[in-house]
């Protein structure tokens, strides 16, 4: 290296390092301040999404440095420094710790709108994609594609230019870096080489026989004791397991899983009445406590913003 050179370096570094959209390992905030996308850095490890939780955009997790991982419905991804978790709408998922493996993490977060994706794509290539249809959430690219789209977020996270400053240019920037991004990230999820092997997970064969029982019998009346005697467990020692694997309880898990039934009809034109009734909730009362303590909005409020 010649003379200086780490010097100016680590003087571009610092340089940058102040121009960085960063969210503090504290902030537990898992919605959308702003109203199309928001993507920022992350340093350590998490504090908050440590229990199952979801939400109604897309989100994108990648590994600038060090190590992360994270339980997507019944598997855990175990990641290293460039490689990317696509998380879809509506999806069950927490941070997973691992003791002494994530205090040096360093990752980038990328949250869209399903209408802000579906704006960037084109006649030709629905940009959303990437998020359906593969036996694997986590990808790993060769070192070309991924410094490649590691660019483009770092554009994105990176606020030299203010919005104040000429906010029409930044949007027009951000649209851009977006638009390139998720065209070529779909291009590369569409080849089966760059996901995960089977191999690379770890899967939990108690939450996953719980999640299907729960999908296949949704519109009746499932109790705690139905569900541990579906996996051959006491009702106490299955509570405490599901409780230890999930961050969350069981019963919170089937009221998750009631609610993303009931957005999905929402989404698609359904009624209020049809939604809950779809989704295995005993009365409406039920249904509107939970849906307005998940969403903050009610039923039908959200209805309205997909009509």
């Amino acid at each position: 290296m010649a003379p200086g050179a780490g010097t100016r370096m680590g003087a571009g570094m610092e340089k940058r390092e102040k121009s960085i959209r960063r969210l503090e390992a504290g902030d537990e905030r898992q919605y959308m301040m702003n109203e199309d996308y928001e993507v920022y850095e992350k340093l350590g490890a998490p504090m908050g999404a440590i229990s199952f939780h979801y939400h109604s955009f897309y989100e994108i997790i990648y590994v600038l440095e060090g190590e992360y991982s994270s339980m997507i419905e019944d598997r855990t991804y175990h990641m290293k420094k460039g490689d990317f978790l696509l998380i879809d709408q509506n999806v069950l998922h927490k941070y997973h710790y691992v003791e002494e493996k994530h205090d040096s993490s360093r990752r980038i977060i990328l949250w869209i709108t399903p209408r802000m994706l579906s704006s960037l794509s084109g006649e030709d290539m629905d940009l959303t994609a990437c998020f359906r249809g593969k036996d694997s959430c986590a990808c790993r690219f060769p070192i070309y594609y991924r410094e490649m789209l590691q660019g483009y977020l770092l554009k994105l996270v990176t606020t030299r230019l203010q919005e104040s400053e000429d906010p029409g240019a930044k949007r027009v920037l951000d649209r851009g870096c977006l638009t390139l991004f998720f065209v070529y990230l779909n291009m590369l999820c569409a080849r089966k080489e760059y996901l995960f092997a089977k191999e690379e997970l770890v899967s939990h064969p108690l939450v996953e026989q719980v999640s299907a029982y729960i999908d296949g019998h949704l519109t009746e009346r499932i109790t705690v004791e139905g569900l541990a005697a579906q996996v051959h467990m006491s009702k106490y020692y299955f509570l405490r397991k599901f409780k230890e694997l999930t961050g969350v309880t069981a019963h919170a898990f089937l009221v998750h899983k009631r609610l993303i039934k009931a957005c999905e009809a929402l989404r698609q034109g359904a009624g209020v009445t049809e939604s809950w009734q779809s989704a295995g909730f005993s009365d409406y009362t039920a249904f509107l406590r939970s849906f307005r303590d998940t969403f903050g909005v009610p039923p039908g409020k959200y209805r309205e913003c997909y009509s």
